[in-house]
């Protein structure tokens, strides 16, 4: 596997609450990653830590085979992005003005801002569809336009590793989908390293190339979703009943869940 971030022994904690226990993973370079797991299980801790916003207890991150640590702040935020969960805008704040904190990066007292900039800027906003809203305070904005306006500001940043802590928040379906294909075309177009959270477990399925399951701080399971998703594996990640089946659009797995609700007779839907 040619490994975009690995981890070496991490562990992570919250005080002495231990989140994640001496872990060994590798992400790997150019596909899309998806952490799925139960609530508490350390999804959006260990995403954290891959962008160097926690430090570890013990262990490491390794980028690129070095560790994290030992790159400076602007190098590292050259080489990745992140969208953390419920980020907070500043009040006042327009979209494009938000979108274009995605530049920092590469500003100095030698390089101001460009046409470059500019231009990734401009894309940014055209591939979440906030042309229209780019004056807009975020603040007034929705919550799906306004995670939108977040989502842009990390494609403004163009890195080759894109960390997002569940993208798809406060969208509707719509959104979501445009958002996870937008995501999905990045990687098939430039090879972009995406590695996610997502809570839906059939749309990482959908859109992952590998899946890591996350139980008790340790990796439950990890491969590509066919060869892992299974109604056991559900069952002992998330305590849920349910029947694994193919996706008729697109072969993947279709986890349907167990539980109460109307059930229609077969017999009804044959009239």
């Amino acid at each position: 596997m040619n490994t975009a971030i690995r981890t070496d022994a991490l562990t992570l904690s919250y005080g002495e609450n231990i989140i994640i226990d001496e872990l060994n993973l590798s992400i790997p370079r150019g596909e899309i990653t998806v952490f799925i797991g139960s609530n508490g299980c350390g999804k959006s801790t260990l995403l954290r830590s891959m962008a160097r916003l926690l430090k570890p207890v013990a262990g490491s991150v390794l980028l690129d085979g070095q560790t994290i640590a030992k790159y400076p702040t602007k190098e590292v935020a050259r080489k990745m992005a992140i969208l953390p969960q419920a980020p907070i805008t500043p009040e006042g704040l327009t979209v494009v003005q938000l979108v274009k904190q995605g530049r920092y990066p590469y500003q100095s007292w030698l390089r101001q801002w460009t046409v470059e900039d500019e231009k990734k800027v401009e894309e940014a906003l055209i591939a979440t569809g906030l042309q229209e809203l780019r004056h807009r305070p975020v603040d007034t904005l929705s919550g799906g336009q306004r995670q939108r306006a977040w989502i842009a500001m990390t494609l403004a940043q163009s890195t080759d590793i894109i960390l997002l802590d569940e993208p798809t928040t406060y969208l509707d379906l719509t959104h979501q989908i445009e958002i996870l294909d937008l995501l999905f075309d990045l990687n098939e177009r430039e090879n972009r390293t995406i590695i996610m959270v997502l809570h839906d477990l059939n749309l990482a399925c959908r859109y992952a190339h590998y899946v890591v399951a996350l139980k008790d701080g340790r990796v439950f399971a990890e491969g590509m979703p066919e060869q892992i998703i299974t109604s056991s594996l559900v069952k002992d990640v998330f305590q849920l009943d349910c029947e694994v089946t193919v996706d008729p659009l697109f072969g993947t797995p279709l986890c349907i869940p167990h539980g109460r609700g109307r059930k229609i007779v077969k017999e009804l839907l044959q009239t």
